[in-house]
């Protein structure tokens, strides 16, 4: 069983994270909801989420991938997290997945895991950032190796599936993505 964090910020985009954690987990994925701060999460559009545990008992684990839901100022919040910039360096450095939607990809443009890579994000996010050694797609979704980037709440549910085949295999994502009646 592979395991994931999310972590979860003040502002992060509600449809990014649900989406993220319902699909991983209807795959079979342990999903681990963190938030920065104990208590609840108010969401960008209002919703409130409990999260599992704060990120500091959540960095007293392992992961296969850490999966960073967007929003404003969600993303900003998780940016300027050094807990979240020394993680994303470590799983980068592990091999692991490191995986961003909306404008959460700046996060992992800090970290310097971009580097070298194609990515996406939010229109005005990572392409008008000064990252000459960062090849901008306008894919839905972009995997490049372990990094996986996405546009953003629109394409929430195909980078959620990107991730289950990432971790399990095209015939998991298949079967996750019928289940749903998704395409």
């Amino acid at each position: 069983m592979a395991s994931v964090l999310v972590p979860l910020a003040t502002g992060c985009e509600e449809l990014e994270a649900v989406t993220i954690i319902d699909l991983l987990v209807r795959a079979g994925a342990e999903v681990v909801s963190a938030g920065l701060t104990a208590g609840p999460v108010t969401a960008s559009r209002g919703v409130v989420l409990i999260p599992e545990m704060t990120l500091d008992a959540a960095l007293k684990r392992d992961f296969d991938m850490v999966v960073l839901p967007g929003g404003l100022p969600g993303a900003d919040h998780l940016n300027d997290d050094p807990r979240i910039q020394t993680l994303i360096k470590k799983m980068a450095a592990a091999g692991r997945y490191t995986a961003a939607i909306c404008a959460a990809p700046r996060v992992l443009a800090r970290a310097g895991v971009l580097h070298g890579k194609r990515a996406t994000s939010y229109p005005g996010t990572l392409d008008r950032m000064a990252l000459p050694d960062v090849t901008y797609c306008e894919e839905a979704v972009v995997r490049d190796g372990t990094v996986i980037t996405s546009r953003g709440p629109g394409t929430a549910m195909a980078f959620a599936l990107t991730l289950i085949e990432s971790l399990y295999g095209k015939t998991k994502r298949d079967e996750v993505a019928a289940g749903l009646l998704y395409g």
